[in-house]
């Protein structure tokens, strides 16, 4: 099973749980997995057929850009992160 890393976010949601080992193939799988066990994390991480605004997902420390259609093997490591915007071009002299 995939090992989720459950953002703070959602801690109360989940039971206090830093991390929770589900079953999917797919992120969007685990977060079903997920949303089984702990009803309305779901809400919080997925906007209808995509991930939420704002949120990207990491999987074996690579950034998905499929999002919920991203693969997730049975020994894989998830992340929920916020997207990091921002911040001024770096200046050349």
């Amino acid at each position: 099973m995939a090992v989720v890393f459950v953002p703070p976010l959602l801690r109360e949601r989940a039971d206090g749980l830093r991390q929770i080992e589900l079953e999917g193939a797919t992120v969007g799988a685990l977060i079903d997995s997920f949303e089984a066990l702990f009803p309305g994390v779901k809400a919080r991480l997925v906007e209808g057929s995509r991930m939420m605004p704002g949120l990207g997902v990491v999987v074996d420390g690579e950034v998905q850009p499929d999002g919920l259609r991203a693969p997730v093997a049975p020994a894989s490591e998830v992340h929920f992160v916020h997207a990091v915007r921002g911040g001024l071009p770096l200046r050349r002299s």
